[in-house]
């Protein structure tokens, strides 16, 4: 069975992932999982300077899943090219890196920082709030979107993939944008914004009132964001969104994914990925399905 997918160029030997943000840059999660045996690890957002994120508290349990306002915190580019790339060179999978910042120049920045790195891909987290917009994010409007993408393409070595936020009204039309503009991939669905309150204090839950909802309950509109998305564009697209076991990976990739990545479940189960790619190999051997490729879309 071949369960190698190609991505822009990039070949990837299974097409399991790490969701961005739920898996560190790898080093936090290399007791638990073989990092050779997944396709690619996609880092924690990086910005050009180190961001401290959001006062807590700044993460929640709700019905089905979680609630997250911790702010893209990180270390910095500095410190990501110092520290983490050397150690995930040690592994035989393919390096994503999460980029985020408040500004095109932030982003440009470190884009550009990366341009001599190696790494095999660039994931822009789109989600941010962009402060010269008065803190709109910068995927939530059409034109926002293009133009982001655009500069990015300009600067960019490496192939690039534009991380959608769900919190829009049409996500086919931010999807042939993101593509119009040049993006190489799609990775979709970003987390929900939800908000809990403490009946009994009057209070928010999170400090920052809202958060960023992943988990197991959001997983039927991501798979119906992939798969709107993947009628509407030709480019690959990364499908993410509640995934816990290999069904729900199967699920995306049939609705039109050519790979998936794993978030939320990292910290119910921190063997999830491994789990899902290999639950992959035994449904295609169930069924005789000798290339994962043939599932790509074969969604009747």
């Amino acid at each position: 069975m071949n369960t190698q997918v190609t991505i822009a160029g990039v070949t990837f030997q299974n097409p399991v992932m790490t969701a961005s943000g739920t898996f560190g840059s790898g080093m936090e999660y290399s007791d638990f999982v073989d990092l050779n045996k997944l396709g690619a690890v996609v880092t924690k957002g990086v910005a050009n300077v180190p961001w401290e994120g959001n006062p807590t508290p700044r993460v929640a349990e709700v019905y089905g899943g979680m609630l997250n306002a911790i702010g893209l915190q990180n270390p910095g580019i500095d410190v990501f090219i110092k520290r983490d790339i050397p150690f995930l060179k040690k592994y035989d999978t393919r390096i994503i890196v999460n980029v985020c910042g408040k500004t095109v120049e932030d982003y440009l920045e470190v884009v550009e920082r990366l341009s001599d790195q190696p790494v095999d891909m660039l994931e822009i987290n789109v989600s941010c709030p962009n402060v010269k917009e008065g803190a709109i994010a910068f995927g939530q409007k059409p034109d926002s979107l293009y133009d982001i993408t655009s500069q990015i393409k300009k600067k960019a070595k490496q192939p690039v993939i534009m991380k959608l936020s769900p919190n829009v009204t049409d996500i086919a039309e931010m999807s042939r944008a993101a593509e119009s503009a040049g993006a190489d991939a799609l990775s979709m669905i970003n987390t929900i914004t939800g908000m809990k309150i403490d009946i009994h204090r009057k209070k928010f839950v999170l400090a920052n009132k809202t958060g960023g909802m992943s988990g197991p309950a959001i997983k039927p509109v991501a798979v119906r964001m992939v798969y709107q998305a993947a009628q509407a564009v030709k480019i690959p697209i990364i499908g993410m969104g509640g995934i816990g076991n290999a069904e729900d990976a199967i699920e995306f990739l049939l609705a039109g994914a050519s790979a998936v990545a794993v978030g939320a479940m990292n910290f119910v189960n921190p063997y999830t990925t491994m789990e899902v790619a290999e639950g992959i190999e035994q449904y295609m051997k169930r069924y005789g399905i000798e290339n994962v490729t043939d599932l790509i879309g074969a969604v009747e």
